[in-house]
């Protein structure tokens, strides 16, 4: 049985699943941040919590909402999707500490098996490895790029299957693309902090080169919005060059706010000192801790 169904002809269909799997992950979040803020207020203030949730309906948005009906027939709502997928969301759910939040959410019987497992070499190595951030950055770019080719494109467009793995192969690049940057907590710096300035900057090329292209292009990359039916007046090449343009004046916008920020901290050195200071009370140790109820977790 599928788990959508329609509201009306014509209309698409709703999202069981994935308004199930949003609420589940709005409850999780909610059963162990709301215990510590009853701590202590300082411990994940609540624009942590609100960014967290903003991340969902955002989520939502470009998979769930009116938007998502619009994909088949507007390369520049595709992309929109694309661009809440994997860079706005992923951004605000991880400045919202989710697995800090899930950790301390956990009964202790869970937090002892997990802790558990958490110590062994084998995963401790992998998941510095996965966090590094050259594979960071070689993934997201790779994911976009790949996804972009006309052949792929035209894959998932077609099929219903394929169209769920580009969104969340998009989703969890922007997860991997946005760790070293957040450094969400158990993380810890792997590297000087200025190098995420060019981190941010390298990140661009990709877009740039891609959205350039289809910016300049004088024939349509995608043929396959050549069969769909035409809205707000755009013509296919037209509705080509906005999506790009889209892409390329937003990548840039929202990839110069953490560089502004980085920037501003590492010209404030006591600053930044303190913030590493935060951060090192949640990465000293290989394996996360439950926090004692007196503790006020940043």
């Amino acid at each position: 049985m599928s788990p959508h169904f329609n509201f009306d002809h014509g209309c698409q269909e709703f999202p069981i699943s994935l308004a199930l799997t949003l609420l589940f992950e709005s409850y999780r979040y909610l059963l162990g941040w709301l215990p510590l803020r009853l701590i202590s207020r300082t411990a994940i203030p609540a624009w942590r919590a609100a960014s967290f949730f903003l991340g969902l309906l955002l989520v939502w948005a470009a998979c769930g909402s009116s938007l998502a009906g619009y994909d088949h027939s507007l390369l520049t709502a595709h992309m929109i999707k694309h661009l809440l997928l994997m860079t706005v969301a992923p951004a605000l759910m991880l400045l919202g500490e989710p697995v800090q939040v899930s950790w301390i959410g956990m009964p202790l019987i869970a937090q002892r098996v997990f802790r558990r497992v958490l110590r062994r070499p084998p995963l401790r190595r992998f998941a510095r490895m996965v966090t590094r951030p050259a594979l960071c950055w070689t993934v997201s770019a790779l994911t976009l790029v790949v996804w972009h080719i006309p052949a792929l494109f035209t894959l998932g467009m077609r099929s219903e299957s394929w169209h769920v793995v580009e969104q969340i192969m998009f989703f969890a690049a922007g997860l991997l693309f946005w760790w070293p940057v957040i450094q969400p907590w158990p993380s810890a710096s792997a590297g000087p902090r200025w190098s995420m300035l060019l981190y941010l900057f390298l990140a661009t090329l990709p877009c740039d080169i891609l959205s350039g292209f289809l910016v300049f292009s004088d024939r349509v990359v995608y043929p396959v919005y050549f069969s769909a039916p035409r809205l707000l007046g755009f013509s296919v090449l037209e509705d080509q060059q906005c999506a790009a343009a889209l892409m390329w004046t937003c990548i840039t916008l929202v990839y110069l706010v953490p560089a502004a920020i980085i920037s501003s901290r590492l010209l404030a050195p006591r600053t930044s000192h303190e913030h590493d200071l935060q951060q090192s009370q949640f990465s000293s140790g290989p394996v996360p801790q439950r926090p004692p109820r007196s503790l006020g977790v940043v």
